[in-house]
């Protein structure tokens, strides 16, 4: 019997929390404005990020989401994003994996499609 990942979703901007496991920023560029120490981060795990390309195309915009995250899942095969995928799925394995974004819409990021990846 497995157990299921806990996985979160947070903003890096968002103080750390005591129950936050693993805090691993997956983003490419890092966050304006913010220090290492404020961050506060166990990770920066920049290769599972999507491309530039993908990244500027999507935009935020909540209307593309699903077809970005369709296109962002093709990009995760690439052997070097599979690779920083399984290096999360291994962190999430052993304790909570909180995965962290710039983006003032979390739950239409990279870090929530990863999220269901790894809690899949």
């Amino acid at each position: 019997m497995s157990i299921k990942p806990d996985v979160q979703v947070r903003r890096v901007y968002s103080d750390a929390r005591d129950d936050d496991g693993v805090r691993v920023l997956v983003d490419r560029i890092w966050p304006r404005g913010m220090t290492k120490a404020k961050a506060a981060l166990d990770e920066w795990c920049k290769d599972v990020s999507p491309s530039t390309e993908l990244r500027k195309w999507f935009g935020h915009d909540p209307a593309k989401f699903d077809e970005f995250a369709k296109r962002y899942k093709s990009e995760l095969e690439d052997p070097a994003r599979a690779h920083a995928l399984d290096h999360l799925r291994k962190l999430a394995s052993s304790e909570r994996l909180t995965l962290l974004t710039a983006t003032k819409a979390a739950d239409i990021s990279e870090a929530q499609v990863l999220a269901e990846l790894i809690g899949a």
